[in-house]
């Protein structure tokens, strides 16, 4: 793969992973009915809500700026890894007649927060460096270029 095209398979699959939380935020902060059933369910309504709504925010700003998006992309895996899980183990893969959307989605953004991670794991810090380099074009965590 070349650098252009190693750089925009990075940049969509950040776009999508952001894009996705970016929009479910709506119903965590206005307290949408369908959210705070999942959240009743998992006994951490209504602080739960808000501090996934918090924590995604924060995944999804990190994931759109380049030099951070591998940070990002760790984090959203993370807390989608902690969603599917919810959904495995209390909540179900369908909720409330949703055709499992939510968790389709949520596998949406674990998968594509891995792959952001993967592609740029070289601006990871304190182990993008000692990681194999994802292409020839990849950058430092600094974003300069080896010569």
């Amino acid at each position: 793969m070349n650098c252009r095209t190693h750089r925009r398979v990075a940049r969509v699959f950040a776009f999508v992973a952001a894009g996705i939380l970016l929009q479910t935020l709506y119903f965590k902060f206005t307290g949408a009915p369908e959210s705070k059933y999942i959240f009743t369910r998992l006994g951490v309504e209504p602080w739960g809500r808000i501090a996934t709504g918090l924590l995604e925010l924060v995944a999804a700003a990190l994931l759109i700026v380049p030099r951070t998006s591998p940070i990002g992309g760790l984090f959203a895996a993370g807390l989608m890894g902690g969603a599917v899980m919810s959904h495995l183990t209390q909540l179900g893969i369908v909720v409330q007649d949703d055709g499992g959307l939510l968790f389709a989605l949520a596998l949406t953004v674990l998968a594509s927060g891995l792959v952001v991670a993967w592609l740029e794991r070289h601006r990871l810090p304190w182990i993008g460096s000692r990681l194999p380099a994802a292409s020839a074009c990849s950058v430092g965590p600094t974003g300069d270029r080896p010569a």
